[in-house]
């Protein structure tokens, strides 16, 4: 058994966590902390999580994180840098946040401002490379693994085999996705109410300024191996939680559209969490509630000349929480697999 410390347990992302790991067979929930609300009991914050009802949670200081074999960090962005640099090598710390997502020091300066605390292996195994392989070969081992943002994991699957084939233009993708509610975090926010949200949807970071969109052209650069641009539009919709991520990319002149799908089916045929549908199905949020699974589909619109590829996730499993467990799994030698459901949740 690996003991796993949760620092910032009492939001959305850490109780998603301690749900998934309550039920791993090799990872034992060790401390659970966070700020606010340290001394109180977990379940009084958390009460779907009946059997660590009685947990304390702790004060996030890096005493009562140490002495784990990992930590996971389900901390605001900027958090964790500081957190984490007082953690020995030997512990396996995992970071949910952003902090150690970006490679380009200026990207994180221009969607973040402060300083850059430098990049950690990235925690995405499914995204095909360039060069060949997948990301996952760096996480084999890592004593750092940085989880990816919930609409980073959505659009960079859905578009990542097509650049990596060589078949898509980088330089004009556009994406609009959807998100629920919980993709913002549980502090109270008046635009969050439901009196505002049901109903209703509405744009936001519109513009190109949505801190996910320099994470989702690195991911895509990796796969195309040059330069991608992307225009990300992202959406609030009346839903507690999923994403539904439709991009579009320009078909090169000189690929054969025949050749789209069979991309798609290569890049994933052998990935447990990576679902390419029967064609003509497309991905509904609803059927990835609760699995650690991403639903994806293509088509190729003859008309435009565009390939059109659509994934649905839900943003708190394999978007953050069952991304950190795969990591966890991956890091310490355990079956990729393993403590993670791939059936979602219905009706």
């Amino acid at each position: 058994m690996f003991s796993v410390a949760v620092a910032g347990a009492t939001g959305y992302a850490g109780g998603e966590l301690l749900r998934l790991l309550h039920d791993h067979p090799d990872l034992e929930i060790g401390a659970v902390t966070a700020h606010g609300s340290a001394g109180s009991r977990l379940g009084e914050l958390q009460p779907n999580l009946v059997p660590l009802a009685d947990k304390v949670v702790l004060a996030t200081t890096p005493e009562n994180l140490a002495a784990h074999d990992a930590v996971v960090l389900a901390l605001p962005h900027g958090a964790s840098a500081a957190i984490a640099a007082k953690l020995g090598d030997d512990v396996l710390v995992v970071d949910i946040a952003a902090d150690h997502r970006l490679t380009d020091a200026d990207a994180w300066a221009e969607f973040y401002g402060g300083d850059h605390a430098g990049s950690w292996p990235y925690g995405l195994p499914e995204l095909p490379l360039a060069r060949g392989g997948r990301a996952r070969e760096a996480l084999v081992g890592a004593r750092r693994v940085a989880v990816p943002g919930c609409y980073p994991t959505s659009v960079s699957l859905a578009l990542a085999p097509g650049l990596a084939e060589g078949l898509l233009e980088p330089d004009d993708i556009v994406v609009v996705a959807a998100s629920g509610t919980s993709g913002a975090g549980k502090a109270v926010k008046p635009h969050l109410l439901g009196s505002e949200v049901m109903g209703s949807m509405s744009p936001y970071g519109v513009g190109g300024v949505h801190r996910h969109t320099p994470e989702i052209e690195q991911n895509l650069t990796l796969a195309a191996g040059e330069p991608v641009r992307v225009s990300f539009t992202p959406t609030l919709a009346p839903m507690s939680r999923g994403i539904l991520a439709t991009a579009t990319a320009k078909l090169k002149a000189d690929a054969d559209p025949a050749a789209v799908r069979q991309a798609w089916e290569k890049a994933y045929a052998d990935e447990p969490f990576v679902h390419l549908l029967p064609e003509g199905q497309w991905p509904r949020t609803a059927d990835t509630l609760g699995a650690n699974t991403v639903h994806v589909q293509v088509a190729h619109d003859a008309r435009s000349g565009r390939v059109i590829a659509v994934a649905a996730v839900d943003n708190l499993t394999k978007g953050t929480a069952g991304a950190a467990v795969q990591c966890l799994n991956i890091a310490l030698g355990l079956p990729e697999t393993t403590g993670l459901p791939t059936i979602g949740v219905a009706p």
